[in-house]
């Protein structure tokens, strides 16, 4: 389900102190109930699907993440920003001393994310490319009913002209096929490791 701002904005999360001048522009709940405690198991889940690659998990989707990837492909999109360090520091440089000598979270492998930081109810990840620098924000939140679940917000600083033309070209794409194939991939992979968890 999609969240207003709001939901990611007046929480107390640690990743306002380091991203203030970037966008919110996407915020999602995920269907992934779970104990106080849980967030470490949604962030190795994250941390596996992001190793594998993103593809979608219906033909729409898959279709939709064929066409992205070729044009960023032809394009060059996708390959790492090598202004970053000048012109946009990495968010790892600005995180305060507590988070940068705590837990920064798992290895993403060759994906584009580096995780930022890691703590009982938030984790944080950055990627750069030529159009933007993107921070995926996961958080762990009570429900309401007792029980907790994930959030994902995803915050985003445009590279010029080209990184806004481009956020919005793919915005009706993002919102028809790619969250809510990726909410649902999210949600059937968190259910099936439970039930491997409830059985052991």
């Amino acid at each position: 389900m999609r969240l207003p701002r709001t939901d990611h904005v007046d929480r107390p999360w640690r990743i306002h102190e380091i991203a203030d001048d970037f966008t919110v522009e996407d915020v999602w709940a995920l269907p992934t109930p779970g104990g106080p405690d849980d967030l470490a198991l949604l962030v190795c889940q994250f941390a596996e699907g992001i190793k594998g690659g993103v593809h979608g998990d219906d033909f729409v989707s898959r279709t939709l993440f064929a066409v992205r990837w070729k044009l960023g492909a032809l394009l060059g999109w996708d390959k790492p920003d090598s202004d970053t360090g000048v012109r946009r520091p990495c968010l790892y440089d600005r995180l305060p001393a507590d988070l940068r000598d705590g837990p920064r979270g798992p290895d993403l492998g060759s994906s584009p994310f580096t995780s930022l930081y890691q703590r009982e109810d938030e984790w944080a990840a950055e990627m750069a490319n030529k159009t933007v620098q993107a921070v995926m924000h996961i958080g762990w939140v009570p429900d309401g009913a007792g029980r907790y679940r994930g959030q994902m917000a995803v915050l985003v600083k445009p590279n010029g002209l080209l990184g806004s033309l481009y956020m919005a070209a793919i915005k009706p794409f993002r919102y028809l096929g790619v969250y809510p194939a990726l909410i649902r991939s999210i949600g059937r992979e968190w259910e099936a490791s439970a039930a491997r968890r409830n059985a052991s």
